[in-house]
């Protein structure tokens, strides 16, 4: 049975027994890095469905969509990837069928609002998967306090990309269920799974281009013997790194290694404000004039695959708390290039001793940062300046880096070994062919629990705390509520000077999108109770002579009245019915 009264939902049959399979919420902002803008969450969440609709091991391609833009991007996408899958996309205002697939996939670890829309079609009807990026921002702590708030269940998972993020989300955790339990004086519920799968990509889209390659050092002057480092990043030094020890070590290593071998530096990104490219540019001409400096556009797709190309190490000094992953590495492990890299979050995981090399980090003390937290938190500082302040506390340790690119440069063959070893780990850990299977048995986990669970009562019908019913939550504002069982109604005399489908028109509902139920119904209804005649009708007779439950009929005939198309008849006592 139905849950609620809406004659405007349309379902298309249902799939069954497509469990490990996932519905994917598909919002265009999440996966479209050529029209929304790039981003690192964009890049990889069309890397992510790209990948995903290649190597699913499912009958069919699920989307969960707010508009019907979405579902043409992600028809599109499918097609491209796999061609002759079936694709079904469940609409918003049936969440009732993410039961069919059992999951829905959510695209970043703020799902609380989807574990309220899951509530009233019961907590256990279907899991809920999320992810992390970023997970420094206001929005996204306060996300994982509401979900905790939430009715979140067990067989619910936040997939955490590296050990590192992981231990970050269960710090946030911690302090969450500590300040529930003091709080509520009872213990949180249980958590929702946080287990670690990293993020993937198509390790052959970054095979390098040896004539491309050719090209960018020509474009930098760099000779055979010359040793060329490359980042591939968002040029923000606010927001993702601080170049300027890179640009002091690089000076230094070059002043040590002399005139019998030069380096340049290529980086590859997009600035955000003139403010970023300023501190780029300007800092790369004070700091290491003697070291070659190219800066190639990060939204050109043949600038990248150049700097794969052509450079000889892959660097990424991450001295900030926005880097959460740090998928540009893996990228340029595809490329079979060595990687030069801060221990720093997930490249703590992704970057071993064979295919590159870390160099140490250090930050203060949490008593150290307590004033920039809450004037993040309050709004006093943007987002920026709050990982730039953390940035400003975060030191990557120079010396090992000057160390780190001496040897580096110094040495071919190491770089050619630890660059065949980088290609040989990305394929074998971080395609999206091995990443995808390991979500699926996630979600096959997660339904297992869920099977083993016994379901939680529903919530009382329009009571949802987040969501009442506007007639619960505003019962105190009108004379009288409710629907209208054992009421009898008339025409009313005289009528309005429009018919209903005309007032309809008048009034234009529709033209906000929206209207309680179908014109033609409210014309319908109108026409049912004129043909009662003087004896009325109720309105039980006339739901079960259209069909239609009850609550629809209330729906219609309170418009009804409202417009003074029909009247209530006065209620028929014992005595009066003995007459």
């Amino acid at each position: 049975m139905a849950v609620f009264a809406d004659a405007l939902a349309v379902d298309d049959p249902p799939m069954t027994d497509l469990a490990p399979n996932a519905a994917i919420y598909f919002a265009a902002d999440g996966y479209d890095p050529g029209a929304k803008g790039i981003n690192g969450r964009r890049v990889a969440g069309e890397s992510f469905i790209r990948g995903f609709f290649r190597h699913a091991d499912a009958p069919a391609l699920m989307s969960f969509t707010p508009k019907p833009a979405d579902q043409a991007l992600f028809t599109r996408l499918a097609g491209e990837e796999r061609p002759g899958m079936t694709v079904q996309h469940l609409p918003l205002r049936s969440p009732q069928r993410l039961a069919e697939p059992g999951t829905l996939f959510f695209p970043s670890p703020n799902f609380a609002g989807e574990c309220w829309r899951r509530a009233p079609h019961g907590d256990a009807s279907w899991s809920i998967c999320g992810i992390t990026h970023t997970i420094s921002t206001r929005g996204v702590m306060q996300g994982f306090f509401d979900l905790r708030m939430a009715p979140q269940m067990e067989w619910d998972a936040v997939i955490c990309t590296s050990r590192a993020v992981q231990s970050a989300v269960l710090t946030q955790m911690d302090m969450i269920d500590a300040h529930a339990k003091a709080r509520f004086m009872a213990n949180p519920p249980p958590r929702p799974q946080l287990p670690v799968i990293p993020l993937g990509i198509d390790c052959g889209a970054f095979a390098p281009d040896a004539a491309a390659g050719a090209a960018l050092r020509a474009r930098l002057g760099a000779g055979a013997a010359d040793t060329v480092f490359t980042c591939i990043a968002r040029l923000t030094p606010y927001e993702k790194f601080d170049p300027l020890p890179l640009y002091i070590a690089l000076a230094e290593a070059q002043r040590r290694l002399g005139p019998r071998q030069k380096l340049h530096l290529a980086l590859c990104g997009i600035f955000r404000d003139a403010f970023s490219r300023k501190v780029f540019e300007e800092g790369a001409a004070r700091l290491m004039p003697d070291v070659g400096f190219l800066v190639l556009d990060g939204a050109d797709a043949a600038e990248r695959r150049a700097a794969l190309s052509g450079a000889d190490v892959f660097t990424f000094p991450i001295d900030n708390i926005q880097e959460t992953f740090g998928l540009a590495p893996i990228e340029a492990m595809a490329a079979g290039l060595p990687v030069l890299v801060s221990d720093w979050d997930g490249m703590r995981d992704t970057v071993t001793p064979d295919v590159g090399i870390r160099v140490p980090t250090r930050t203060l003390g949490p008593g150290h940062a307590v004033s920039e937290a809450l004037r993040h938190f309050g709004g006093a500082d943007t987002y920026p300046q709050y990982c730039a302040l953390t940035s400003q506390m975060t030191a990557i340790d120079i010396r090992a880096l000057v160390e780190a690119i001496l040897s580096l440069a110094g040495n071919p063959d190491l770089r050619r070994r630890l660059g065949a070893a980088g290609q040989a780990r990305a394929a074998a850990l971080y395609d999206w062919r091995v990443i995808v299977p390991q979500m699926q048995a996630l979600w096959g986990e997660l339904a297992a629990r869920r099977g083993a669970a016994t379901a939680p009562a529903l919530p009382p019908a329009g009571r949802l705390a987040v969501a009442p019913s506007p007639f619960a939550y505003f019962a105190s504002y009108p004379s009288a509520a409710g629907g209208f069982a054992g009421v009898r109604f008339a025409s009313a005399t005289p009528q309005p000077p429009l018919p209903v489908a005309e007032m309809l028109v008048l009034r234009n509902y529709t033209g906000m999108g929206r209207s309680t139920e179908r014109p033609e119904a409210f014309a319908a209804m109108a026409e049912a109770i004129a043909a009662a005649g003087a004896p009325g009708i109720s309105r039980d007779d006339l739901a079960s002579a259209h069909k239609y439950n009850p609550l629809t009929v209330d729906r219609l005939l309170i418009w009804l009245l409202k417009y003074g198309y029909i009247r209530r008849l006065p209620a028929v006592t014992p005595v009066q019915s003995r007459k």
